[in-house]
């Protein structure tokens, strides 16, 4: 039992591990896409907006801008700044990690982003006010880039866990290659479909739809306590690894 308890451990060792391998990238991009569906979905939920979803958030601002609703507009700039600044920490984390030469590198992010998840948390205890809203949203933005930053650090921006825009758009190219690749008039002249990367993107589109499927299912359940359980998720895969001693076999 014991031996099976420690394979777990190394395995999970393997998914963070500072040596990276399309395997252990495309593992954790899966793991990643479904925390970050379960929370797209479940914080639209309690705070009614989607926290990931920048390209909606900027639209929104340069609209408000033009109505001047400058209430709405600090809401989004903060949305944005929040986001730019989780991956910005997420950078600062790991390049720390690395140019310490530390095997946690990727581990610290991971952990930052579960203390935060436990915070956001903890706010189902507080009675329901204005400014738990007005604090959720910045603090869901922040952990959304806080995730992005770190698989797309890890993967060398080959797959990232927020940007379902990207994800579906490299699968359509992907079958457009494979389309012209089988019927078009010179197969010879360009390389073949990737269906290694089209398996991978795949994947990662359902986990973050299983994710959001999830995450409204939770979320609508048991509101905010429902981070808690993400949370466990991310402490299991980055803290068991980075509190057991490394040398142990």
């Amino acid at each position: 039992m014991k031996h099976v308890a420690w394979g777990y451990v190394r395995h999970l060792r393997w998914l963070t591990s500072e040596t990276r391998t399309v395997e252990r990238d495309a593992a954790l991009g899966r793991i990643l896409c479904f925390v970050a569906g379960a929370l797209n979905a479940g914080g639209f939920l309690v705070v009614g907006q989607y926290t990931s979803h920048m390209s909606g958030i900027t639209s929104a601002l340069a609209d408000d801008m033009a109505s001047g609703q400058w209430r709405l507009v600090l809401a989004g700039v903060s949305s944005l700044v929040a986001f730019v600044a989780g991956s910005a920490c997420s950078a600062i984390l790991i390049n720390w990690g690395r140019s310490h030469f530390s095997p946690h590198q990727y581990t610290f992010p991971l952990l930052v982003e579960a203390a935060l998840l436990l915070v956001f948390g903890a706010l189902s205890f507080i009675e329901a006010k204005s400014w738990q809203v007005a604090l959720a949203i910045p603090l869901l933005c922040f952990i959304m880039g806080l995730q992005n930053a770190i698989i797309t650090k890890i993967s060398l921006a080959r797959i990232r866990t927020t940007h379902v825009t990207g994800i579906t758009t490299d699968i359509g190219i992907e079958l457009g290659r494979s389309a012209y690749w089988t019927f078009g008039p010179s197969r010879c002249a360009m390389p073949g479909p990737d269906f290694g990367k089209l398996r991978l993107l795949v994947s990662l589109l359902v986990s973050f739809v299983v994710g959001g499927v999830t995450g409204a299912f939770g979320f609508g359940a048991i509101g905010l306590a429902f981070t808690f359980p993400l949370a466990l998720i991310l402490l299991t895969l980055s803290g068991l690894p980075f509190f057991v001693h490394a040398g142990h076999p």
